[in-house]
């Protein structure tokens, strides 16, 4: 709190509104809080949602793109309610106190952090997003309904809050993935992407093509999540014999490593994200060397101590 004053205090001294200033410092603190459990380029809950708060994350999911390096929370009404703009400041004002309140908080940092906070309740009088940066209020969107404000949104994130700089592979690579794991957590391949900065939709930007790309995408899916049970995954395949006394735990491996590669290609293929038809005579070919080729990667790396 004192953080908190002092901040919005030297900003005021500055010669910036109060009101904003104020409430930029009260934002900032409430990220704050939730940093230790937000992951950059993700749209994060601060607590456990409840049923009727889910339909309202997932649109916001579904909608709002995120350069990899912002940090993002979406506050549901046991949060968002106790968060509100000092009362000098009406024009800041976008839901009733007593009204159910949906905010995104979405932080840019660096030598001067900006940051958006959004109100997208359908209970909001004036849904929308304010921008602030050192203690200034840079901009505000109004939309005329909450539908609106989140399908909206992630213009106002792409001209105010994506990082500028150019990307390293690191950033496509975290982009990239950080959608697709919500084309799965959704189910559906209506997921806001911008496809000039996927490598699955652009393999140039990993000097790749789009079987290389597509493997690539499904490697790192897995590796990543073998990697999170890892401990687990030892156990349950740890080498043993079978009846004849022939090793199995390699075969057990690949059965692992093939069976969530088909499920993966399966997904890919319902949600029509790639036009398998569409493959020449040689990259149906390299399709089927580079399944046999992240199958025994994968394998390999279940299978060997201290690979994952």
């Amino acid at each position: 709190m004192d953080q908190m004053a002092s901040k919005a205090k030297q900003w005021i001294d500055e010669k910036k509104d109060p009101r904003s200033a104020r409430w930029q410092a009260g934002i900032e603190a409430v990220m704050d809080l939730f940093l230790p459990d937000l992951e950059k380029g993700r749209l994060t809950p601060v607590c456990p949602l409840e049923e009727k708060d889910l339909p309202v994350f997932k649109a916001a999911m579904e909608t709002v793109d995120l350069s990899p390096g912002l940090l993002a929370a979406f506050l549901p009404p046991s949060v968002a309610g106790s968060i509100v703009p000092p009362d000098s400041a009406e024009e800041l004002v976008r839901i009733k106190k007593e009204k159910p309140s949906y905010k995104i908080i979405i932080l840019r940092q660096g030598k001067e952090d900006r940051i958006l906070c959004a109100e997208i309740s359908e209970h909001a009088h004036r849904p929308g997003v304010d921008i602030f940066q050192s203690g200034a209020l840079l901009g505000s969107f109004d939309y005329e309904t909450h539908d609106y404000c989140i399908a909206e949104l992630t213009k106002a994130v792409r001209a105010h809050a994506w990082e500028k700089d150019k990307w390293l592979p690191k950033d496509h690579m975290a982009y990239t993935l950080n959608w697709f794991e919500k084309i799965e957590y959704l189910g559906t391949a209506d997921v806001s992407v911008d496809k000039n900065f996927s490598f699955f939709h652009s393999p140039t930007l990993v000097k790749s093509n789009r079987v290389d790309a597509l493997f690539l995408l499904i490697y790192e899916v897995l590796h990543n999540r073998f990697k999170e049970t890892e401990g687990l995954s030892k156990d349950v395949l740890r080498p043993g014999k079978n009846e004849e006394g022939e090793d199995v735990g390699i075969s057990a491996c690949q059965t692992l490593a093939q069976t969530k590669m088909l499920e993966l290609l399966n997904l890919i293929k319902t949600l029509k994200l790639v036009d398998f038809t569409s493959f020449s005579d040689a990259e149906n070919q390299k399709f089927k060397n580079e399944f046999v080729r992240t199958v025994s990667k994968l394998s390999s790396e279940l299978d060997g101590p201290g690979q994952l």
